[in-house]
């Protein structure tokens, strides 16, 4: 599971939590997140994302 980071706000997905308020279930990987999803801090897309290293 990896974690993916919103590159304008902070905000970070993580695959292993998912996103519920989104309907997105944990495990859910970034690829399998919808398309049109947006940050819910700042509202850009998933292409504003990038992949974190932890630890």
């Amino acid at each position: 599971m990896k974690k993916w980071q919103c590159i304008v706000c902070g905000w970070i997905y993580d695959e292993a939590e998912g996103y519920e308020d989104e309907g997105i279930a944990p495990g859910t990987v970034w690829d399998d997140v919808d398309e049109d999803f947006v940050c819910p801090e700042c509202g850009v897309g998933k292409a504003d994302f990038e992949m974190i290293e932890i630890g």
